[in-house]
C-alpha cells in the first residue's frame, strides 16, 4: 500500500477491475493477504478513507443514466407509419409538390415531437424512479454496521451480505455463514453456488471462484462478508453490461399495436396500388395520380398512434404515482391492465404482515420457556448482539423483539459458535451453540414438517399440539437440538438425529380491509391465487377467515403431483397454494400463462424473484429485497391490493382509450380514404386534392390528441383488456364500407342537387368528412348512448369542437384558397349539417347492432351481471376514484 499527501492509506491494487486485479487476483489471496492488499482491515475503513477513496474511484454505478435528446428522437423513427410520412414528404418535394410536402412535415413533426416529448419525459421520470428506489448496502467502518446507497461503497469496504441481498461489488469473502450466491447473471449457471474464505488456484472462471461473490449475483442462502475489490464499471458485471443489448423485449401491447399498423399498411399499399393503376388507364396526370395516392395511403394510415399511445402512456404514469405507484416502464401499465390472474404472497398483503410471538410451548402442548431460549439463540442476527440486531426475517424479527421486552442481555448471542442460515429449501436454521446448564448443542429452527423429520422421535402429542396450533390460524415453528460437544463447526448434515424442544407460535392476523380488496379484484374480473410458506391447515384457517371458505387449498406435494395443464386449470379461478417454494411459485405462473392467461405476480422476498421474471407483470414493493425491486415492472409504495386494483383499473383506462382511437382509425380513415379512391375511378376529376387531404387529416388527428384525457366507461374497467385483431378486423369491414356509402350520399348531393363544381365538390367533401370523422368520435368512444349515459371529457369535447369550427372557417380565409377551398353557400352548409346529424344516427345504430351481445351473459350495460360487478366495484373501489 502507499500513503497519499493527507496520509490516508491508498491501495495499490485496487485501480481497475480487470487485467491482473480482477476477481481471479484477489480470489487466490488469502484473506489476511487480501485485506492487506486492499488496505483495510477487519474493522473496516474510516470515514475518512471511505470519502477519499469515493472521489480517486467514483461512484458505483454502471454506465450513467442521463437522458440522452438526441438517441430519443432518433428512436422516434423506429415506426413504420412514420417512415410512410417521411418518405412521402420526400417524394411529393421531389414531384414539384412543396405545399403537399410541407403538409406531410408538419404531420411527421407533429408526431415525432409528441413522442419525442413523452418519451423524454418517461426517461426523465425513470430517472427519478431509480433515486426514488435507491439501493442499500451494509458495510462495517470503523467496526461499526451501517446501511449506505450503494452508489457509496468504495474499493476496500467491507460489505456485509444477507439472504435476499444483491452483491452490490466485487467481493473477495473474509466471512462465510453457509453463503450460496446464483450467479446466472454472470455464468449462465442456474444453480447457487456454495462460497467460502478459502483461496482457489489462479486462472480459474468466473464460475469457479467460490471465495468471490461478485457485483449482481444474488445471495441464495447464508450471509457472509467480503472485500470490495472493484466496484462500478470496473467490475466484471460492468464489463459485461458494457457490451450487452439493454432494450427490454417487446410487451404483448405493444406487439398488438405493430400488428394494427401493419395491418393498415396494407391496405395503405393496396389502395394506393389501385389508384396509381387507374390512373394509368384514364391516362391522367402521373405526377397528380402519385401525389394523390400517397395522400390516401397517408390519410389511412393513423399517423398520431404513436403519440396518443404515448401521451395516455405518460399521463398514465403521472396518475398512478400520484397513487404511490411507480412504474418502471411505462408499457407495463397496458399489460397492467390485462391481468386476469393475480398470484401474491400472504404476508402483509392479505395479512398484517407484522408477527406477533404469541406462547412458546412443549410436545404436550404446556409452556415451555427453553423453545423460546433456543429459538432465540437460533436467530440469524448477522453476527450482532441481540440488543442491538435486526432480524434476517419476519419470524427471528417476532423473536428479538420478544427477547429485548423481557430484558435479554446483548451477551446472549455470544454463545453461539457457528451458524447455519435459512434458506428456502431446508426451510431450517441452525447453530452451534454453548448453552448454560446443558453444553454444546446444534439448536435447529424452522417449518414444523422439515424439523419433526429430522428428529429420532415424535410423539403423538406433539402432532396433536401442532394441529391444534395450526387449526387455530397460528404460524408455527419447531425448535429440536442435539448434543454435540466436540463440534467447532456446523452442516446441513449436522441437522439430523434431533430432539424435538418444542413450538413457537406466532400470529399474523388478515388486514382488516383484505376481504373487501380482494372482493374489489373480483369485480375487476381478477382472480387470486395466494402463494404463501404456511401450512395447508393454516392457509385454509385464513380462507375462512376472509369469507372464501370454498376456496381450493393446495400443498406442495399436491402440486408437484399434478401437470401443467392441470395446475393451470386448478388455480385459473384463484385458491391458495401452501407451503410453496420459489420454484413452485414459478411453475404455478408459467402454468396459467401457458394457458392463455395474463398472469400479475405479487411479492417482495427473496423466494419471489423466480416468479417475478416468469409473470408478464412482476410487481414488488419499495421496502422489497434487492433482487425483487429488481425482478418487477411495477413498485407499490404500499404493499396492498388496493394498490394493485388501481394499477389494473388504469392500465385497461389506457387501453380503452387507444382502441378508441384505434377504431376511429378503421372507420372514418378507412371509409373515406377508401371513398376517395372509388370516387376517383368515376369522377374526372379528383375528389380531394392531395393537400386537402393532407389537411383534413392534420386537423383531424389535432382533435385526437385528446382522446388520452377521456372517460373511459365503467364495464371497460371490469373485465381485462387484450388486443383483438378480428374485432378490429370486422369493425373496418363494417363501419368503414358504411362511412364509405354515406360518402357516396354526400357525392350525389353535391352533383345531382347542388350541381357543384370541381372545387366546390372538393370544398363540401372536406367540410362534411372532416365534421362527421371529429365528430363520430362521441358514438364510437362507448358502447353506451352518447353524452346521456356516458359523457367525454372536456378536453375532448373542446379538442373536437374547435377542429370542426376551424375546418368551416377555414375556406372562407386565405388559408383555404391556398389549398384550393372555396366558401360554401348557406344552404349547402346546412345541407352539410343534416347529412352529418343523418350520419352519426346511422352509426350508432349501427354500433348497436355490433355490440348487441350474442349470449345473455355477455349483456354489457344492461345485463344483470354487469350491473352487479359494477355495483361491487363501485362498492370496494378507494373513496377518491
Amino acid at each position: 500500500m502507499v500513503e497519499n499527501m493527507r496520509g490516508v492509506r491508498s491501495p495499490a491494487n485496487l485501480s481497475q477491475g480487470g487485467g491482473q486485479h480482477g476477481p481471479q487476483y484477489w480470489a487466490a489471496l488469502s484473506v489476511e493477504q487480501a485485506l492487506d492488499a486492499a488496505a483495510t482491515t477487519r474493522a473496516g475503513l474510516g470515514d475518512e478513507e471511505a470519502a477519499q477513496r469515493l472521489r480517486q474511484y467514483g461512484a458505483n454505478t454502471i454506465g450513467n443514466h442521463h437522458t440522452h435528446p438526441l438517441a430519443i428522437l432518433g428512436r422516434q423513427f423506429h415506426n413504420a407509419v412514420l417512415i410512410l410520412l417521411l418518405a412521402t414528404a420526400i417524394a411529393a418535394f421531389l414531384l414539384g409538390d412543396q405545399n403537399d410536402a410541407i403538409i406531410v412535415a408538419v404531420i411527421l413533426a407533429a408526431s415525432v415531437g409528441l413522442g419525442f416529448t413523452n418519451e423524454y419525459r418517461a426517461e426523465r421520470q425513470s430517472a427519478a424512479l431509480r433515486d426514488a428506489l435507491p439501493h442499500r448496502a451494509v458495510v462495517i467502518r470503523d467496526g461499526k454496521q451501517q446501511s449506505i446507497d450503494v452508489t457509496a461503497v468504495v474499493p476496500g469496504d467491507l460489505v456485509r451480505l444477507s439472504l435476499g441481498a444483491m452483491v452490490p461489488a466485487d467481493l473477495r469473502l473474509i466471512e462465510c455463514d453457509g453463503l450460496e450466491c446464483n450467479e446466472s447473471v454472470l455464468t449462465g449457471e442456474s444453480a447457487a453456488r456454495t462460497k467460502s474464505t478459502d483461496a482457489v488456484a489462479a486462472g480459474l472462471s468466473l464460475a469457479e471462484l467460490d471465495s468471490c461473490a461478485l457485483m449482481g449475483s444474488v445471495v441464495s442462502a447464508g450471509s457472509g462478508v467480503g472485500i470490495a475489490t472493484a466496484t462500478g464499471a470496473n467490475t466484471a458485471f460492468g464489463s459485461i453490461a458494457a457490451g450487452l443489448d439493454t432494450k427490454a423485449p417487446e410487451t404483448a401491447f405493444q406487439l398488438g399495436l405493430q400488428k394494427f399498423s401493419i395491418l393498415l399498411l396494407w391496405v395503405a399499399v393496396i389502395l394506393s396500388a389501385c389508384i396509381v393503376v387507374t390512373g394509368i388507364l384514364l391516362h391522367r396526370s402521373l405526377i397528380e395520380t402519385l401525389l394523390f395516392a400517397l395522400a390516401i395511403a397517408v390519410g389511412v394510415t393513423p399517423q398520431l398512434l404513436p403519440a396518443v399511445v404515448s401521451s395516455s402512456l405518460a399521463a398514465g404514469s403521472r396518475q398512478l404515482a400520484k397513487r404511490h405507484i411507480l412504474v418502471k416502464r411505462l408499457v407495463s401499465i397496458e399489460d397492467l391492465g390485462n391481468i386476469n390472474v393475480l398470484v401474491t404472497d400472504k404476508t402483509g398483503t392479505i395479512t398484517e404482515g407484522h408477527l406477533e410471538f404469541l406462547h412458546a410451548l412443549d410436545a404436550g402442548g404446556a409452556a415451555n420457556p427453553q423453545a423460546l431460549l433456543f429459538g432465540t439463540l437460533a436467530v440469524d442476527t448477522g453476527g450482532a448482539a441481540i440488543g442491538a440486531a435486526v432480524g434476517a426475517n419476519e419470524i427471528d424479527d417476532a423473536l428479538l423483539r420478544t427477547m429485548q421486552g423481557a430484558g435479554v442481555p446483548a451477551s446472549t448471542k455470544s454463545n453461539v459458535i457457528a451458524t447455519l442460515a435459512f434458506d428456502h429449501q431446508r426451510m431450517l436454521s441452525s447453530v452451534l451453540a454453548d448453552v448454560d446448564g446443558i453444553g454444546r448443542v446444534i439448536i435447529t429452527k424452522g417449518a414444523p414438517e422439515n424439523v419433526l423429520a429430522r428428529c429420532v422421535a415424535v410423539p403423538q402429542a406433539a402432532l396433536d399440539t401442532m394441529n391444534t396450533e395450526f387449526a387455530a390460524g397460528r404460524r408455527l415453528i419447531a425448535v429440536a437440538s442435539r448434543a454435540a460437544a466436540q463440534s467447532t463447526t456446523i452442516t446441513a448434515d449436522d441437522e439430523q438425529l434431533l430432539t424435538l424442544v418444542g413450538f413457537l407460535a406466532f400470529s399474523d392476523p388478515p388486514r382488516p380491509d383484505a376481504a373487501r380488496e380482494l372482493a374489489h379484484l373480483q369485480a375487476l374480473g381478477i382472480h387470486v391465487v395466494v402463494a404463501t410458506g404456511d401450512n395447508a391447515i393454516v392457509a385454509h384457517h385464513l380462507a375462512v377467515e376472509l369469507g372464501l371458505a370454498d376456496t381450493v387449498v393446495i400443498g406442495a406435494t399436491d402440486i408437484d403431483a399434478l401437470d401443467d395443464t392441470q395446475l393451470a386449470t386448478t388455480f385459473a379461478s384463484g385458491g391458495i397454494a401452501a407451503r410453496v417454494s420459489p420454484e413452485q411459485k414459478q411453475r404455478i405462473v408459467r402454468a396459467l400463462r401457458g394457458s392463455r392467461t395474463t398472469v400479475g405476480f405479487l411479492g417482495d422476498g427473496v423466494n419471489d424473484a423466480l416468479a417475478l421474471h416468469a409473470a408478464d407483470v412482476g410487481i414488488s414493493v419499495v421496502s422489497a429485497t434487492d433482487v425483487a425491486r429488481d425482478a418487477a415492472d411495477v413498485v407499490l409504495l404500499d404493499k396492498s391490493l388496493t394498490s394493485v386494483a388501481a394499477g389494473v383499473e388504469e392500465g385497461r383506462r389506457i387501453f380503452g382509450n387507444t382502441i378508441k382511437y384505434v377504431l376511429m382509425g378503421t372507420s372514418s380513415n378507412f371509409g373515406n380514404m377508401f371513398s376517395a379512391a372509388a370516387a376517383s375511378t368515376f369522377l374526372r376529376f379528383l375528389p380531394m386534392l392531395p393537400g386537402q387531404i393532407l389537411l383534413n387529416n392534420l386537423l383531424y388527428d389535432a382533435s385526437q390528441l385528446a382522446i388520452s384525457t377521456d372517460k373511459v366507461d365503467a364495464e371497460q374497467t371490469l373485465r381485462p383488456s387484450h388486443w383483438d385483431m378480428g374485432l378490429i378486423r370486422r369493425f373496418m369491414l363494417v363501419f368503414g364500407p358504411a362511412s364509405s356509402l354515406f360518402d357516396f350520399v354526400t357525392f350525389a348531393l353535391l352533383l345531382g342537387v347542388a350541381h357543384a363544381s370541381p372545387d366546390v365538390f372538393r370544398t363540401g367533401w372536406f367540410v362534411e368528412s372532416l365534421t362527421t370523422q371529429a365528430v363520430v368520435v362521441f358514438i364510437i368512444r362507448t358502447r353506451r348512448v352518447p353524452f346521456f349515459r356516458s359523457r367525454p371529457s372536456w378536453q375532448l369535447v373542446v379538442a373536437v369542437a374547435a377542429v370542426v369550427v376551424v375546418g368551416w372557417i377555414i375556406p372562407f380565409t386565405a388559408v383555404g384558397a391556398f389549398f384550393g377551398l372555396v366558401p360554401l353557400s348557406p344552404l349547402l352548409l346546412a345541407g352539410i349539417v343534416v347529412l352529418s346529424l343523418i350520419y352519426l344516427v346511422m352509426i350508432d345504430t349501427i354500433k348497436y347492432y355490433f355490440f348487441r351481445p350474442r349470449h345473455p351473459a355477455d349483456q354489457l350495460p344492461g345485463s344483470r351481471r354487469v350491473a352487479r360487478l359494477r355495483r361491487v366495484a363501485a362498492k370496494y373501489a378507494p373513496a377518491h376514484q
